[in-house]
C-alpha cells in the first residue's frame, strides 16, 4: 500500500492541554513521520506521512484530543507523498 501525507488544521481548545506532546506520542508508537505546532489563532496546525492506516489512526486522534483538549474542528488535506520527514517533530 502506498504511504500518504495529511496536513491538518485543528481548532478548538487545543493548546495549553498537551496536544502537541500526545499527538507526537502517538504518531511515533504508529511509525508516522511529521511535525506539528501551535498557531496564532490558538489552533495547531500538522502534518503526517507514512503507511495510510497509520497516518489514519493519528488523524482519529487528533479528532478527540487528548483529555484535557476540546476539539471543534479538524481540516484535513490530502497532499502528496513527499517522503522528506524523518521522525516526529514538535516546531515551536
Amino acid at each position: 500500500m502506498a504511504p500518504v501525507r495529511r496536513h491538518l488544521r485543528v481548532s478548538g481548545r487545543v493548546q495549553g492541554v498537551f496536544f502537541r506532546s500526545a499527538v507526537q506520542e502517538q504518531a511515533l508508537a504508529a511509525g508516522v513521520s511529521g511535525w506539528i505546532r501551535n498557531l496564532p489563532d490558538g489552533g495547531v496546525e500538522a502534518v503526517l506521512e507514512g503507511e495510510r492506516v497509520a497516518v489514519e489512526q493519528v488523524v482519529a486522534f487528533c479528532r478527540r484530543g487528548p483529555p484535557y483538549a476540546r476539539v471543534d474542528h479538524v481540516d484535513i488535506r490530502e497532499e502528496e507523498f513527499r517522503g522528506d520527514l524523518k521522525g516526529f517533530a514538535v516546531r515551536y
